[in-house]
């Protein structure tokens, strides 16, 4: 688990800055919903506080990762609807979704596999231990409070799974003062959405409680499963798939006078949720995380954070009624992480994790647990306008033994306004326990997945614009495939991916404006009669625009009005790896309004895909046409 410890900003600060530290780091986005109506503002990237990229607290200025943050404000502003809507337009990053909302999303980053990006909820490791994937539609986009996205490898300091990044998810925080929120909202196919919450702090105490509830009857997730021998979802069941969700979050924290920290959060979620299948086509899921850390400074420069963590991953799944299997995985974790800070403008981190995976239900694995455990070490100096950072890790894995990577970054401030950096790092990704153990599929010889991955950037603030571009490219080998001589996975193939992002922020005429470009080109590398192709479902173009202005109270003294859209467009890419079958590019506009009536009262509306584009990011899956989407919000 990963924190928002001390801030390093150019020296160590001591004594009651680490408090000061701590709060800003933890009340930023809370600070973003209580920005008054009309008075939204652009948030300076450089000024955002990063926990993720480093696992210590920094200012995006100073990490030497690419990273991209979706702070609170971002969300209401954007009238963001889910998890995946609000990943979409983060650089380098796609998504595959198979029929709608609650339906199962998978996520590319940088052209890695779905299985290649760690998600992390509050510092907690997610995930179910049998697909090696996170299920994003469990969780409510109005219980976040800010999402971080490291784009390239993390092993070196997080282990398996942070071959293509991380994503890092913060659930709604305490504030310093009492807040209430709660909206009402209705759309296309008849989708109804509530959610309530409250923040505050008292004796001492912060508390943070929110629920959300979702039903929607969905649309017609798969067309002409059939059509193709062993392709789509094996089933022809033209009717709408619906689905159904319930979440609630929680939060406290505790400061006690000799300066140690504690604070613990909670999330649970029940769903059901509807779709096309010929062995399932119906599922009844049950996830929560449940997180606890205390963080104390044994002296002034020391830093000893130490947490837990436990998540659970259980689904009920049915055909036409009947039951027909129960999934279940549990992971149990703890870490301990202490931050050296001896020299000034140095800090040097040493930690170990633990983790436990369980898996259960109606199907039986020759192995049902695994232990991992880690070690870890990084150290960031910064020298005048130089900041270099190396760090690296040892896994010792009870299935496949002990694992070795490491990193290194170094930065240079050319100028006040310009930076560049370059870095490299292995990584790997363990073997799922449906890739080593599943009965009549799994192969308990796989080996890791692993990766090399070089990378040079800059970024630079121009005329109040923040730019930045990053180019990268990564080797990897040992890939995980169904090898149909031995009828089970093997680690037969390998993959260069090499790409370029670029991004663009700022203000212009009163108009708050975003946009990034990312050019890929993923290339299978195996050898054989696939060798040269694109790896599935990667675009190898991917454009985001994101444009909003607020226009006042337009004269007539009814509040404060703002409009917005979105554009996105992704190039044409293959949903096979013999580059068969072809998925058609696209482009959606999404546009929005809201009207903020009083300082507590506000109305939303937004129209998605506005121009009705039929497309589909995997094949035979259908995508939501032309939708519209009416909330009502309250803040106080």
């Amino acid at each position: 688990m990963i924190f928002e410890n001390r801030l390093i900003t150019g020296r160590r600060l001591r004594g009651a800055a680490l408090v000061a530290a701590l709060v800003t780091a933890s009340a930023l986005p809370a600070q973003a919903q209580q920005v008054a109506a009309g008075e939204r503002a652009a948030v300076t990237t450089s000024d955002e506080v990063i926990v993720t990229a480093s696992r210590i607290a920094e200012t995006a200025d100073e990490t030497l990762a690419p990273v991209s943050v979706i702070t609170r404000d971002e969300i209401e502003r954007r009238q963001i609807r889910s998890v995946p809507d609000a990943l979409r337009r983060v650089p380098g990053l796609t998504l595959t979704n198979n029929g709608g909302i609650g339906k199962a999303t998978s996520v590319f980053l940088r052209g890695t596999e779905s299985d290649h990006v760690l998600v992390l909820i509050n510092g907690v490791k997610v995930g179910s231990a049998t697909l090696g994937t996170f299920n994003f539609e469990s969780l409510s986009i109005d219980d976040v409070e800010r999402i971080e996205v490291v784009r390239g490898p993390r092993s070196h300091l997080y282990g398996s799974e942070a071959l293509g990044g991380i994503i890092q998810i913060f659930t709604r925080k305490p504030t310093e003062t009492t807040h209430a929120h709660a909206s009402v909202g209705y759309g296309t196919d008849d989708t109804v959405e509530g959610t309530a919450g409250f923040s505050g702090r008292a004796s001492g105490v912060g508390f943070s409680a929110s629920t959300n509830y979702i039903r929607t009857d969905g649309f017609n997730s798969c067309g002409d499963g059939t059509t193709v021998p062993m392709g789509g979802c094996f089933a022809n069941q033209p009717d709408k798939d619906g689905f159904e969700r319930s979440t609630v979050t929680g939060a406290l924290d505790y400061a006690f006078s000799n300066g140690i920290k504690v604070e613990a959060t909670g999330l649970y979620a029940t769903s059901e949720n509807e779709y096309d299948g010929s062995t399932s086509n119906e599922s009844e899921s049950v996830n929560y995380v449940l997180g606890a850390r205390a963080l104390a400074s044994p002296t002034d420069f020391w830093d000893v954070t130490a947490s837990v963590g436990h998540t659970v991953d259980d689904a009920d799944n049915f055909l036409d009624g009947t039951y027909e299997s129960t999934f279940k995985t549990e992971r149990n974790s703890l870490s301990l992480q202490n931050d050296l800070y001896i020299l000034d403008n140095q800090v040097t981190t040493l930690g170990a994790d633990f983790q436990r995976d369980l898996v259960s239900g109606s199907t039986s694995y020759v192995e049902d647990s695994r232990d991992n455990t880690g070690v870890f070490a990084q150290h960031r100096a910064e020298f005048g306008r130089h900041t270099v950072q190396l760090s690296g890790r040892v896994d010792e894995n009870e299935q496949f033994g002990g694992y070795l990577t490491g990193g290194a970054a170094y930065g240079y401030r050319i100028t006040d306004n310009l930076r560049a950096t370059a870095s490299y790092g292995t990584a790997f990704k363990a073997p799922s326990f449906n890739e080593l153990y599943y009965p009549g599929f799994g192969n308990e010889d796989l080996d890791p997945e692993q990766s090399e991955t070089a990378e040079i950037g800059l970024a630079a603030t121009v005329g109040g614009f923040e730019l930045g571009a990053n180019l990268f490219h990564t080797e990897i080998d040992d890939l995980i495939s169904y090898d149909s001589t031995i009828f089970a996975p093997a680690n037969v193939d390998k993959a260069r991916i090499t790409g370029l992002e670029l991004t663009a922020s700022g203000e212009v005429a009163g108009f708050l404006v975003s946009a990034a470009a990312t050019f890929l080109d993923p290339v299978n590398a195996s050898g054989g009669a696939n060798d040269g192709n694109l790896l599935p479902r990667r675009a190898e173009q991917v454009y985001t625009l994101s444009v909003d202005r607020e226009l006042g109270g337009l004269g007539l003294g009814l509040g404060e009005f703002a409009v917005g859209g979105d554009v996105h467009h992704e190039s044409e890419r293959y949903d096979n790896l013999a580059n068969t079958t072809k998925l058609d590019a696209y482009t959606t506009l999404d546009l929005r309004a809201s009207w903020d009536a009083t300082e507590n009262w506000g109305v939303g509306v937004k129209l998605s895909n506005v121009f009705d584009e039929d497309y589909k990011t995997a094949s035979y899956y259908n995508q939501q046409g032309r939708a519209f989407f009416l909330r009502l919000t309250y803040r106080r």
